[in-house]
């Protein structure tokens, strides 16, 4: 962006009459050592000024300040009240130390040679291999462990011959992992498009399917150890293999081990011929899976569909079939292992094959809680269909809280008596995944639209096009800001340091102190309990917990936990007993409100209201308490 000198020179001189207008004592000169106009320095006077204590100021929670300068932050509080900010978001973005997805991907020429893609990072790959005859491209180690990874592969192989893709080690370990393949392999004679190790232990997937292989002949599709370990993502499959021909597809161990993975298959084979179509392992072990298949084959001729192992140990989870198979001709569908999770889970079939002509259905060892609506009357064999036994679960089991075998990561939940000294425990990755990003400064946040009824302007403002991954970031946060408060919680999502301390106030009065774990040290390691002291003597108090939210700035969601205990401990090495880590946990005493399927009960073998739950706070997450 670029401001004319002489308006910046008159902000500067509004800046002087408004400063003017208060004093900057010696001693909070003193205090903060720095300029007395940035953000960390207000804060600082904030901070005395609300809380009654003269406790240490912290460190970890100064340091997210905005790094606007004042004369910056009066010129984006005045683009912000003219509603100007999206003119200028990239500079505000880098300036103000914001997560922004800017469309900035290099564009690779559209080659017609194989191509070996190792190493690369973000790039945008529309129209590679159009047209192209034979050959093989392979994208190997593709924007490993970055932060953000994004592509773009619109049209890639389109009216290709022959032509193969290999997808391996692609974006794994990141945060944020975002792919477009619409129109991919649109009309494309044989070949294969092999997706193996695709975005391994990423945060956030958003994958998108458009029109992928529609109008294709026989281009083969296989999907191995697809988005595995990965939290909280959305793949769509729209329209995929419209129209095609012989087109197989292998979904094999697709989303194990995943929490809380959504996929999409909207039109999937639409209209398709001699369809061949394999999920085989798919979200394994995975906790709470959605699958959404509307208008799945739909129309089409002599497809085969198998379902073997689906969804097997998973956690709860949902499936929705929505007029699959419609009006189709010779389809062949088998659900072998279906829904065999260990907490039962959810299926709804509506006008499942409704019309179809000369269907074979086959449900062999299915599970549980399952609704049919509208469903084909012929050709569906039900053999060895699960249904409820009747016996109970050991009582025993429900009480204990030992951890139990059951896919949720080692040591993120704990009993309160592993809170003591010499105890070995494991320590679960307690790293922030999120991207960097800092406070805004109030000034500017108040003019910032921020509710679901202004989704509009705050796409605008951040450039969030429809489908988008920013807009999907967008609207989840507004979604958690908005829910409904659980029974007895008190929340607020907070976009700045004073607003933060506004909501802890409000809560627990004014002698507050908060507290996080130091550092990452310990992470997915055995570690050692050292010195633990109990907050409040270790008697039960209440808290105000704040955890953050993707967004362009740092958003924490704050909410009050009554009936808790907060502990402090040493972290040391198990062999050398050498401090490694000051840890903060809390045990939540009454578990009674929580569902049955948290991952609390899953790891601890235990139900709601038996046993008290513990966790560590994770890095830049933090807990407020009244002070000693």
């Amino acid at each position: 962006m670029t401001i004319d000198r002489r308006i910046k020179l008159v902000f500067i001189f509004f800046l002087f009459l408004s400063v003017s207008c208060f004093s900057v004592s010696p001693a909070d000169l003193s205090a903060t050592k720095e300029n007395p106009f940035t953000a960390r320095a207000s804060l600082v006077r904030y901070w005395k000024k609300h809380i009654s204590n003269n406790l240490p100021k912290p460190s970890f929670l100064l340091s997210k300040s905005s790094p606007l300068s004042a004369v910056d932050s009066a010129i984006f509080t005045k683009l912000a009240t003219q509603n100007a900010l999206s003119s200028h978001l990239s500079t505000f973005c880098a300036t103000a130390d914001l997560f922004c997805l800017l469309d900035s991907k290099s564009i690779i020429e559209n080659l017609k040679n194989d191509a070996n893609f190792a190493h690369y990072t973000n790039k945008n790959f529309a129209n590679y291999g159009s047209s192209g005859l034979g050959g093989v491209d392979v994208f190997k180690n593709y924007s490993q462990g970055v932060n953000f990874a994004t592509g773009s592969f619109a049209r890639y192989s389109d009216d290709s011959t022959g032509h193969n893709e290999n997808f391996a080690g692609y974006a794994d370990d990141g945060n944020v992992a975002s792919s477009d393949f619409t129109s991919y392999a649109s009309s494309a004679t044989g070949g294969e498009g092999d997706f193996k190790t695709y975005m391994p232990r990423v945060n956030v997937p958003d994958l998108r399917f458009t029109s992928y292989d529609s109008d294709g002949n026989n281009h083969k599709l296989s999907f191995t150890s697809y988005v595995d370990d990965t939290n909280s993502g959305n793949q769509a499959f729209t329209n995929y293999a419209k129209n095609g021909n012989g087109v197989p597809v292998e979904f094999a161990n697709y989303g194990d081990t995943s929490n809380v993975v959504v996929s999409t298959f909207t039109g999937y084979g639409e209209l398709g011929n001699s369809a061949n179509d394999s999920f085989k392992g798919y979200s394994t072990n995975a906790n709470n899976p959605g699958n959404n298949f509307k208008n799945y084959g739909i129309g089409g001729n002599g497809g085969t569909d198998t379902f073997t192992s689906y969804r097997d140990s998973a956690n709860a989870g949902t499936d929705t079939f929505q007029s699959y198979g419609k009006n189709s001709n010779t389809e062949k569908t088998n659900f072998v292992n279906y829904g065999n999770s260990f907490n039962v889970g959810s299926d709804t079939f509506k006008e499942y094959a409704k019309g179809a002509v000369g269907q074979m259905v086959g449900f062999k060892i299915y599970g549980l809680n399952n609704t049919f609506k509208g469903y084909a009357k012929k050709g569906v064999t039900f053999a060895q269909y699960t249904k409820p036994s009747g016996s109970s679960k050991d009582d025993s089991m429900k009480v204990s809280g030992k951890p139990v075998n059951n896919h949720v990561e080692e040591g993120k939940f704990f009993r309160e008596s592993m809170l003591e000294e010499g105890t070995v425990m494991k320590m679960p990755d307690i790293r922030d995944w999120m991207p960097k990003r800092s406070f805004l400064p109030r000034t500017i946040l108040s003019k910032l639209p921020f509710s679901s009824n202004e989704l509009s302007a705050l796409k605008q403002t951040f450039h969030a096009p429809e489908n988008s991954t920013m807009e999907r970031v967008l609207m989840n946060a507004m979604v958690e800001c908005e829910r409904a408060p659980s029974q007895g919680e008190t929340k607020r999502c907070v976009g700045s340091a004073e607003d933060m301390i506004d909501f802890a106030v409000s809560i627990l009065g004014h002698n507050v102190v908060v507290r996080t774990t130091d550092n990452v040290k310990g992470s997915k390691q055995d570690v050692m309990i050292g010195k633990v002291k109990g907050i409040n003597g270790g008697r039960m108090t209440e808290s105000v917990s704040c955890h953050q939210s993707l967004y362009p700035y740092l958003l924490y969601y704050c909410h009050s936990v009554p009936k808790v205990k907060v502990y402090e401990a040493d972290i040391l090495e198990v062999k050398s007993k050498a401090k490694i880590n000051h840890g903060v946990a809390i045990c939540h005493i009454d578990t009674s409100a929580w569902s049955p399927n948290h991952g609390a009960f899953l790891a601890l073998g235990s139900s709601p209201g038996l046993i008290e739950v513990c966790h560590w706070i994770f890095e830049n997450d933090m807990t407020w308490t009244t002070a000693d």
